[in-house]
């Protein structure tokens, strides 16, 4: 039994504009294996072909009673023009492996979801290939490839919201998140609203584009208005960032305070953030970096559990503003017992958020 084919797509590729990998049955068919007398999820999702325009099949997909948008973003250019490790474009495949994988039941909402594809950065990530981020003009490099990835990121979210589609947007680095704010953002006509499950702000300053100033982008392009950050760690961040969110009236609870001090659990601060924010659309963010052991761009011991992470996924995406999730900074390559064992980590956990978020929003 193969994918469910139900519309049409073709997007235009040229070196000028962003572009556009629309999967179809030979992509999504080496991740999948078949079992006797069960169906799989990469059974039951839906794929578009690629003879039509993206925009018309997309909103016809909402029609057909498409709700939700799995689209990968397979770059490491963000962590590395932050002066951080790459390995974050390895997160969407292992991803798939898993996902795509698992067993179909009443418990599944996959005859909503559609397997849209990925954003193409083969040609920048090339560009990006041996460019040293210890030396200044090779990170001046990086951070010019990171904004021509924002371009490609705002133009193929825009297709999604337009459709009224939620997306749930993997890999990559968190640079990405000022893509997908200005997107929405300019899908809505206002500002919107962000909450980010991250030990580090992404507050850094406009020096050039990388994975820890998005939201200072965003902010300062009128993208984002309300911003919490829960499990900010406060030995992870400088005092300018510090000063930045008080200056900005974002807000946060710190891992300190939830998991060190005990001044508030985990359950009650997502809930005062959700009742702090105003009716402007909700983006869900979660950097894979606050969850222990996980092979991310930025490896911690000392984080929270997958299952806290799953918690923050399910409380937030029951916000009725919520319109999208990103999960951002698993980094397969750099789990200590090798590649193999970090696709096998982040394709589980990965896989744990999403189905949290799904099952939020059909449950």
């Amino acid at each position: 039994m193969p994918p469910r084919i139900i519309f049409a797509a073709q997007y235009g590729f040229n070196t000028v504009h962003p572009t556009l990998k629309v999967y179809d049955e030979n992509a999504v068919k080496p991740y999948c294996s078949t079992r006797v007398n069960e169906t799989k999820t990469w059974q039951s999702v839906a794929l578009l072909d690629t003879h039509v325009n993206v925009q018309q099949a997309l909103n016809d997909a909402a029609q057909f009673g498409i709700r939700y948008v799995l689209i990968g973003i397979c770059e490491d250019i963000g962590p590395r023009a932050n002066l951080g490790n790459g390995g974050s474009h390895q997160a969407w495949p292992a991803f798939l492996q898993y996902f795509l994988n698992q067993p179909v039941n009443q418990f599944n909402a996959t005859q909503q979801v559609l397997l849209l594809g990925e954003i193409d950065v083969d040609d920048v990530m090339a560009q990006a290939q041996g460019l040293n981020n210890q030396h200044t003009e090779e990170l001046a490099q990086l951070r010019k490839l990171c904004a021509t990835i924002d371009e490609r990121v705002e133009a193929v979210l825009t297709l999604i919201f337009n459709a009224g589609l939620e997306p749930i947007i993997i890999g990559g680095g968190h640079n990405n998140s000022f893509g997908i704010l200005s997107a929405l953002s300019k899908h809505s006509g206002a500002s919107v609203n962000a909450i980010n499950f991250d030990p580090h702000a992404d507050l850094r300053p406009c020096e050039g584009r990388h994975s820890g100033n998005g939201f200072s982008y965003a902010l300062r392009n009128n993208a984002l208005q309300q911003y919490h950050i829960i499990g900010l760690h406060e030995q992870k961040n400088n005092q300018a960032i510090f000063d930045l969110i008080a200056q900005n009236q974002c807000s946060y609870h710190s891992y300190q305070a939830i998991n060190i001090r005990r001044e508030i659990s985990l359950t009650n601060a997502v809930q005062h953030a959700l009742a702090t924010f105003n009716n402007a659309p909700l983006g869900i963010e979660l950097d894979l970096d606050s969850i222990s052991f996980l092979p991310a761009s930025a490896y911690t011991c000392c984080g929270f559990s997958v299952s806290d992470a799953e918690h923050y996924v399910y409380l937030t995406a029951k916000h009725s503003t919520a319109r999208y999730l990103h999960l951002c900074e698993a980094a397969p390559l750099n789990h200590p017992a090798g590649l193999t064992a970090g696709m096998q980590s982040c394709g589980q956990i990965i896989s744990a958020l999403v189905n949290a978020y799904l099952h939020a929003k059909t449950h």
